[in-house]
């Protein structure tokens, strides 16, 4: 078969973790970059082939360098043209590198790279023993150019009512969850323990996982051990876990440039689709708190564009921050979550860990690995924000039945319905989610309260009530009516 020379083609992955115990003795994000990216040239049977690159895309991070696309540059000894970095969201790897792909596919570049990174957990251990973190800025550099913007995620008004946090917000979706399968709150935790311990399975076999220790479903879901309630139903064991020092790299290129390398045909893998569409950033706007349009959207048009069923694609590896984000994304694609099938190649971001916005990136150097190994296709969901915005991509083994294709599907979402805000709303209503958060020394601290309003509106409250927050733990009160004052506080 005829390739097109400027089809992309992923040449290249490597993964970088680090376990030390002296945080002064850490790498920083750039160094463990700089070694993801020298990695993955390594792993393409290339050393030198980032020489050539003329983009260098870096995924944002938590830290203060302007341009550290171009730091990585400058230790790898490549002349980019141009570096890129994107914004703070969980799907901004799965952007990055459709829009990557997209200038190989068009003919504008024929070389590009793709690096994230963070070194939080040494950055934290330093906080706690009193020591500096070494920094490696280099604040002689104008910023990189910006691909994608700032991450809207909720008003004001939501996050003065508490909505602060994607640890509370996505508990108040598992409970809509719960009450949408109609589920006894013991139900609904034997399920899901089961769901996540198989994610624990993946990262167990996972070299680059943060926790790899093996968890049966009530060791996940039963606050004892350290293993503390966090926000109701989860525990620490069901939340993200951005506290690791992790890096990826993957290296694109044209089938020409490929060609050209002389980088053998069994390490390539093929791009083949990527769509993205999002959801109203507000709750309080989405019609359903346990659905998602935008997922649904662009998942099926991603498996319709590579002529796929959700059946017939062979490796999966959805977003994994908290199990919400999995079903979710699985009731909207026909994902049977009871079967033995793997949903993800790394373990998620509770026991895989996830260097923030980057966790994505993590899961396609994965995803290239597994496709070598056992080739056929991979589906990789990414989302960001509050469940709203939602990125896919489908790789191959084998080239795509058509040029490498992209869609933005966001014209679709503009015909949905959506609820009005009402903030200064007062009154009686319908429990549409909920989550009781604790405090340290695991005692229910406040409840967080998205109320339906008879005319349809989604507001939030919550109580401090002691007696109602045991009652909340342990019964189901989505569904009930509950009274708010013009404060938010929240009464039965």
């Amino acid at each position: 078969m005829s390739l097109d020379p400027r089809a992309p083609v992923i040449v290249g992955v490597a993964q970088v973790t680090d376990r030390v115990s002296d945080p002064t003795a850490a790498r920083t994000p750039v160094e463990l970059m700089v070694d993801a990216l020298r990695s993955a040239a390594v792993d393409a049977g290339s050393p030198g082939c980032i020489a050539g690159l003329e983009v260098l895309g870096v995924v944002g991070g938590i830290w203060s360098y302007a341009d550290p696309g171009q730091q990585v540059a400058d230790q790898v000894g490549a002349s980019i043209a141009s570096t890129l970095l994107t914004g703070l969201s969980g799907t901004s790897p799965q952007c990055l590198l459709d829009h990557l792909a997209t200038q190989i596919a068009s003919g504008d570049i024929e070389a590009a790279a793709m690096v994230g990174g963070e070194s939080y957990r040494s950055r934290r251990r330093a906080r706690r023993m009193g020591v500096d973190f070494r920094r490696d800025v280099d604040e002689s550099l104008p910023p990189a150019e910006k691909y994608a913007g700032l991450l809207p995620m909720a008003t004001d008004h939501e996050m003065s009512r508490g909505v602060v946090a994607p640890g509370v917000f996505y508990p108040v979706v598992e409970t809509a969850i719960r009450h949408s399968r109609r589920e006894s709150v013991s139900e609904h935790r034997q399920r899901v323990g089961e769901l996540w311990s198989r994610f624990n399975a993946v990262a167990v076999e996972n070299p680059h996982a943060a926790v790899r220790t093996p968890m049966t479903p009530d060791e996940i879901t039963t606050p004892i051990d350290g293993n503390r309630m966090v926000a109701t139903p989860y525990t620490r064991a069901m939340m993200a876990n951005n506290s690791v020092d992790q890096a990826s790299a993957v290296l694109i290129l044209s089938v020409a440039r490929a060609e050209a390398l002389g980088i053998p045909r069994e390490r390539w893998i093929f791009p083949q689709v990527g769509t993205r569409a999002e959801d109203p950033p507000s709750p309080s706007v989405r019609w359903d708190l346990h659905r998602s349009p935008g997922a649904r959207i662009a998942g099926h048009r991603a498996l319709a564009l590579a002529d796929l069923g959700v059946d017939d694609v062979d490796h999966l590896d959805l977003y994994a921050c908290f199990p919400a984000s999995v079903q979710v994304c699985s009731t909207e694609l026909g994902i049977d979550l009871d079967g033995d099938r793997p949903l993800t190649v790394t373990g998620g971001l509770t026991f895989a860990g996830g260097p923030h916005s980057n966790s994505v990136g993590q899961s396609l150097a994965a995803m290239v690995e597994r496709l070598r190994e056992l080739p056929g296709t991979g589906f990789i969901y990414a989302n960001g924000g509050y469940f709203g915005k939602h990125a896919f991509g489908v790789y191959g083994s084998e080239p795509p039945i058509a040029a490498y294709r992209r869609e933005n599907l966001q014209s679709e979402m503009e015909e949905l319905p959506v609820r009005v805000p009402d903030p200064t709303f007062a009154g009686k209503g319908t429990i549409d989610g909920y989550t009781v958060v604790y405090d340290r020394n695991d005692r229910p601290e406040h409840a967080l309260v998205a109320l339906l309003t008879d005319e349809g509106a989604r507001v939030w409250g919550g109580t401090t009530d002691r007696a109602t927050l045991v009652a909340m733990v342990d019964e189901e009160h989505v569904g009930q009516a509950a009274e708010m004052d013009p404060d938010g506080l929240v009464a039965f």
